[in-house]
């Protein structure tokens, strides 16, 4: 009787890692990084060069 239990236990054990797993990667994936508002290339413009 108590193998039957270990291994329901571990059975229920594993599958809420799983689900906690699973909620952790979508909680990374919706995540919204930290975008810095400066372009990668600047033009000079007209009267403003050297």
């Amino acid at each position: 009787m108590s193998r039957l239990f270990a291994a329901a236990l571990t059975v229920v054990l594993a599958a809420a890692l799983a689900v906690g797993a699973a909620f952790g990667i979508v909680a990374l994936l919706e995540a919204t990084p930290d975008q810095p508002n400066t372009p990668m290339i600047t033009y000079e413009q007209a009267g403003q060069g050297s």
